[in-house]
C-alpha cells in the first residue's frame, strides 16, 4: 500500500533533496536609495547654509570697499581743488594787502605759500591748524610767530595729502615761504625727527627764526597716531617779493 506524503521543501517524490527556495532580495533601488540620498542632501543642506553667510558677508566686505575707496577718492579731490581756490585767494591778498577768504564760508584765510623747489610740491598755508583748515591746506599752528619773525613758525597738514611729500625732504634742501605782506622766505632743512604730540620739543620762542612742517607718523599709516613728524628749517635768507 502505497502512503503519500506532503512533499516538503527539502524533498521532491522519490526522495531527492530540493534546494530551499532562497527569499527574494530587495529591489537594490529601494535598499541603497536612503543612504545615498542623506550625504547629498546634508551636503546641499552646509552649502546653503555657507552660501547664506557668505553673501551677505561678501556684500558687507565690498560695501565697506567701496566706502572707503569713496572717502579716500572724495578727500584728494576735495585737496585738490580747494588749492585750487586757495591760490586764487592768496593772490588776491597779495595784490591788496588784505585777507581774502577763498570761499564766503570759509572761517581761515591764506597765509602763506610754502615749497620745496628741488621735489616741485608746494601749497597755500592757511591760518589755524583745526581740523577744518587741515582738510584744505596745511595750517600755521595758533600761537606761532609768522614765518621769518623771532621764533618757531609751525605749519601742519596730513600725511596722505598736502604734506605727503614731507618723507622725501632732505637735510639741506630749501624750503621757500611766501608770505602774505609779500616777503619771501628762503630756510634750509638742518634735520628731521619724530616725537609724541606733546612733547615735540618745538618752541615757539626759541632763539633765531626757524620753521617746523609737521605731519602723522608714520608717513604710510592708515590710522591717527601720537607720533608726528617734524622737518626743522632755520632761515638763510629773506626777501622783499614784488607785488
Amino acid at each position: 500500500m502505497t502512503s503519500f506524503l506532503p512533499v516538503t521543501s527539502g524533498e521532491k517524490p522519490g526522495g531527492d533533496a530540493v534546494p530551499p527556495t532562497p527569499p527574494r532580495p530587495l529591489p537594490v533601488r529601494a535598499r541603497s536609495r536612503p543612504a545615498a540620498c542623506a550625504p547629498t542632501f546634508m551636503l546641499a543642506a552646509q552649502y546653503l547654509r555657507r552660501i547664506g553667510i557668505v553673501i551677505p558677508l561678501a556684500a558687507a566686505l565690498l560695501l565697506g570697499g567701496g566706502v572707503l575707496i569713496g572717502q579716500a577718492v572724495y578727500v584728494h579731490a576735495k585737496a585738490l581743488l580747494a588749492q585750487i581756490l586757495l591760490e586764487r585767494a592768496f593772490a588776491q591778498t597779495l595784490a591788496s594787502g588784505e585777507d581774502v577768504k577763498p570761499w564766503s564760508w570759509a572761517d581761515t584765510w591764506p597765509v602763506a605759500r610754502v615749497s620745496v623747489p628741488r621735489l616741485g610740491k608746494s601749497a597755500i598755508v592757511l591760518a589755524g591748524a583745526s581740523g577744518q583748515a587741515l582738510a584744505f591746506g596745511p595750517g600755521q599752528v595758533e600761537r606761532t610767530p609768522g614765518a621769518g619773525e623771532p621764533g618757531t613758525a609751525v605749519y601742519s597738514a596730513h600725511r596722505d595729502t598736502h604734506f605727503a611729500f614731507l618723507g622725501d625732504v632732505a637735510v639741506g634742501d630749501e624750503i621757500l615761504v611766501t608770505r602774505r605782506d609779500g616777503h619771501a622766505l628762503r630756510f634750509q632743512v638742518i634735520g628731521t625727527s619724530v616725537v609724541h604730540w606733546d612733547a615735540s620739543g618745538i618752541d615757539p620762542a626759541a632763539a633765531g627764526r626757524r620753521l617746523a612742517l609737521v605731519t602723522c607718523w608714520p608717513l604710510n599709516g592708515k590710522f591717527s597716531g601720537p607720533l608726528r613728524y617734524v622737518v626743522h628749517a632755520l632761515l638763510v635768507d629773506e626777501t622783499a617779493a614784488s607785488r
